[in-house]
């Protein structure tokens, strides 16, 4: 090969070189980051997968461990069936909690897959709103909140039936608030309080079930008409959206989805989840429970946001338990509950991002005792 030919071939092999490298960097960059997504762990093939976690240890463990409390006070049958595991997550906190060391206790970490296989987890909020609301109609809180129909003739009334009269006659109003858009987030939140602003304790309004109708996301609605832009859709950008129209054309949006919730009023109650164990904020999670049954243990890592909703580059490790479920909470995605009231409810609204989610599972052949004590 004479010397042209030579420097040619090393040219073509440099450009080369150099296009692999564009193009796995614009591979890279047209990769979504902005809500927390991470590519560190490559591609998985199983939706649930073995591997070992390297992470700082959680910042949360008083409140794991007062989750775990209440699951045994309150369900002992759930705590039974993941007792071993909760026993070796004692041991594991209280040796340092460190993740590289979990197989020391007879745990294994399986990492989720993610809505897009390299471990991105969608992870969303819910929190347990306070309405003010009155016993009886006025001018100004006239949006009732049902109870669950116990004798009826068919299919239940959908969302539309219901605004037109349908349950009226049949005693189930429970409380009138003076907001529909709340109401409905309150059905989407499963459970709300409600202060009658007379003196009472606050009423916890529990959920009851539902009219068997399908469920439409309104956000998903307000998106394809036109109303709020795909990323900066948000339960606030919802409510200050619906705040701005007239009733009529609230209505008109939420009769689309035809699902309704009902609830049970109970006073001076907690905050429970599907399995009836009481919640903590930020150590319990809904999920879908042919993917993470009630009770498992996961850890989470969880970003973190800004004032304005928007990550802002860091991540919380935290464990928690999965004790809820909801429609919406399908496959690869998990709701975190935030907690009662405004502040709660403002950061669940803005939790529409991704992370990476352990469950802690018994290893293979493991008898959950530690072998080898961990060092700071």
């Amino acid at each position: 090969m004479n010397i042209q030919s030579q420097l040619k071939r090393k040219r073509n092999i440099a450009y080369c070189g150099i296009l692999s490298l564009l193009l796995i960097l614009v591979g890279c960059e047209s990769r979504p980051v902005k809500q927390g997504q991470q590519y560190i762990n490559g591609e998985f093939s199983e939706s649930v997968n073995l591997t070992q976690i390297t992470l700082s240890e959680p910042v949360n463990i008083p409140d794991y461990e007062k989750q775990v409390q209440l699951i045994e006070s309150v369900s002992p049958s759930l705590y039974g069936r993941y007792k071993s595991t909760y026993e070796a997550l004692n041991e594991w906190i209280a040796a340092g909690a460190q993740t590289q060391y979990l197989n020391r206790f007879g745990l294994s970490s399986y990492q989720l897959a993610g809505t897009d296989n390299y471990g991105n987890v969608h992870l969303t909020g819910y929190y347990t709103p306070v309405l003010k609301a009155r016993h009886k109609p006025d001018s100004h809180f006239q949006f009732p909140l049902y109870g669950m129909p116990q004798k009826w003739s068919g299919t239940l009334p959908s969302r539309a039936a219901i605004y037109e009269g349908a349950l009226d006659g049949h005693n189930l109003e429970l409380a009138y608030t003076d907001s529909l858009i709340d109401n409905f987030i309150m059905e989407v939140q499963g459970s709300g309080y409600i202060d009658f602003e007379n003196g009472e304790p606050l009423t916890f309004f529990s959920y009851k079930g539902k009219n068997g109708h399908s469920y439409q996301s309104i956000g998903r609605l307000l998106i394809e008409q036109g109303e709020i832009e795909r990323d900066k859709i948000s339960m606030q950008a919802i409510k200050a959206w619906a705040d701005q129209q007239e009733d009529t054309k609230v209505r008109e949006l939420l009769v689309q989805n035809a699902s309704v919730v009902f609830f049970h009023p109970q006073l001076a109650a907690p905050v429970v989840g599907s399995t009836g164990i009481p919640l903590v904020a930020k150590a319990s999670v809904a999920s879908d429970r042919s993917l993470i049954p009630s009770g498992s243990v996961l850890l989470v890592e969880v970003p973190q946001l800004d004032e304005n909703g928007q990550f802002n580059g860091e991540r919380q490790l935290r464990l928690m338990v999965a004790l809820d479920i909801g429609s919406a909470i399908k496959g690869q995605h998990l709701d975190i509950y935030q907690g009662i009231g405004e502040e709660a409810g403002e950061l669940a609204g803005f939790y529409n991002h991704y992370g990476r989610v352990w469950v802690i599972k018994p290893a293979e052949g493991s008898h959950l005792s530690p072998a080898v004590p961990m060092s700071r």
